[in-house]
């Protein structure tokens, strides 16, 4: 049996993920900040449920220790935990900014690093890590977001030949909108009273979010995603999950900068 450790499991995509590859006959190390939320997953066969804060490095030590300890074994790591920042650069303290970072992209790497030597000695293991159509293209003031996502892009793609010849594979996802809880508790919208000129900015915004928005995918349908990259034996790094992802990074990559850019542009018109 396989094992996968996730974080960010309690909710979304890491728990919908969790329960994926549980029902495929996969040990699951569900991990989250606060394990009570997960006592669903508690009750199913071959999950583990324990605590891991991202920005904690003792908690990710500890989770990575109790997941082998219980399953022997690491084969993949789903780095899924984050949140997105979104407001004026103006607006955000530099604690806000360093929490984005530090959650989006410092924990990836501590988690990555934790989980390294594991799957080095075994030479063998999948890095699957959670990125965004926000890793590709941006969207008015989520110049915070969008740099973690960006980042997210640019670490996966070097670790890709860094842990190649080690037998360790690296995979990049690119969910576009989701149904989950990124509008609600996973977001940090930040914005004072103060910086005005920013309102027509963010109100573009709204109607730019509202339009693309407007029919989510399911957390199921980037679950889906994960189980085909986590076991693609090939070389493909990155994939894309849900239509809109489809759509609008295929626009991206075939459109120069004026064309894409002025499109969303039309989009955020009222």
């Amino acid at each position: 049996m396989k094992t996968i450790l996730i974080t960010g499991a309690s909710s979304g995509i890491g728990k919908a993920t969790a329960l994926r590859f549980q029902a495929e006959g996969w040990n699951v190390v569900a991990t989250m900040r606060d394990p009570s939320a997960g006592a669903d997953l508690v009750a199913l066969d071959n999950v583990l449920v324990t605590r891991l804060d991202v920005i904690d490095a003792g908690s990710i030590a500890a989770a990575v220790t109790a997941g082998i300890d219980r399953f022997d074994k690491i084969d993949v790591l789903l780095n899924n935990a984050g949140y997105g920042a979104y407001g004026p650069l103006e607006a955000f303290s530099a604690d806000r900014i360093r929490r984005q970072f530090d959650t989006n992209v410092i924990g990836l790497l501590e988690t990555t690093k934790a989980v390294l030597p594991h799957m080095r000695a075994n030479r063998s293991g999948t890095l699957v890590n959670i990125s965004s159509i926000g890793g590709q293209i941006t969207f008015p003031l989520g110049a915070l977001y969008h740099g973690t996502k960006f980042a997210v892009e640019g670490l996966s793609e070097a670790l890709h030949y860094e842990l190649e010849p080690l037998g360790i594979r690296v995979r990049i996802i690119e969910p576009g909108m989701i149904r989950t809880e990124f509008g609600g508790r996973s977001f940090d919208f930040a914005m004072d009273e103060g910086l005005s000129d920013y309102d027509p900015t963010a109100a573009a915004m709204g109607r730019l979010f509202g339009k693309l928005a407007a029919n989510p995918s399911s957390p199921d349908v980037v679950a889906e995603v994960i189980w085909e990259a986590a076991n693609e034996t090939g070389n493909r790094l990155r994939f894309r999950a849900g239509p809109d992802a489809h759509a609008l990074l295929g626009d991206r990559k075939t459109q120069d900068d004026a064309t894409f850019i002025g499109g969303l542009k039309e989009l955020m018109k009222s």
